[in-house]
């Protein structure tokens, strides 16, 4: 049987190369399910805050969290004085991961010997031992609490939640406290999403102008990969 060969021009290669090296240096960008309450019609004046750790949050461990939390708060328009704060500030984070089930499996559990399967975001092979369920989600969560530090009343509330099938810790709650924090003091009402991009790791950041404040639920564009 005579075989034919199909060329593939050198410039379409090169296309496809370069769009490959385009997508690996793309920004991620985390998504936060975002939900805020406040009694706040401004910010308060002096805008000073102090941020009173747990218990459980005294551990040396819990510090490059807290300086997460500093700098979202400073991007709010909040300044930290420990001194004289008007608002006492309690944050919150957890971190553990959720179970996925494949939805082509059925009610009894996947086929012997089915090609399919819901794993991550493609598709892979399961058998009749299951030896690739699928990737769990993790979920990384943050919450800020504002209490008036006179009358010890909460004045504001706000949390968000994050899910995917990779993380970056401490960085993506960095994101999340930003996300929070998106339109304090007077926040949009009800359930919303913001997403903003997650920073780059410290030495590898493009040298490339600041990009414009995100709006609530909206995402913040990136500049293009040089």
């Amino acid at each position: 049987m005579m075989r034919r060969w199909i060329r593939i021009p050198a410039l379409l290669l090169c296309a496809a190369a370069v769009a490959g090296l385009a997508g690996c240096s793309t920004q991620r960008v985390v998504e936060g399910q975002v939900q805020s309450f406040s009694t706040l019609a401004a910010v308060p004046a002096p805008a000073t805050y102090r941020i009173d750790r747990l218990p459980s949050q005294q551990m040396p461990s819990f510090g490059p969290i807290a300086t997460l939390a500093d700098q979202a708060l400073a991007r709010a328009g909040l300044q930290r004085d420990d001194a004289a704060p008007r608002l006492l500030v309690q944050i919150g984070v957890q971190a553990d991961t959720v179970p996925r089930y494949d939805p082509f499996a059925g009610p009894y559990g996947p086929a012997p010997w089915g090609f399919g399967g819901w794993y991550g975001r493609g598709w892979g092979f399961h058998g009749a031992w299951r030896f690739n369920d699928p990737t769990p989600l993790y979920r990384r969560a943050v919450s800020v609490v504002m209490r008036d530090a006179a009358t010890q009343a909460v004045v504001y509330e706000t949390s968000a939640t994050h899910e995917d099938v990779w993380v970056s810790d401490p960085a993506v709650y960095g994101v999340l406290f930003d996300a929070a924090l998106q339109g304090f003091p007077q926040p949009p009402q009800g359930p919303r999403q913001v997403r903003l991009p997650l920073p780059p790791a410290p030495g590898n950041a493009p040298a490339a102008p600041a990009a414009a404040p995100a709006q609530p639920g909206v995402a913040v564009p990136t500049p293009p990969a040089r």
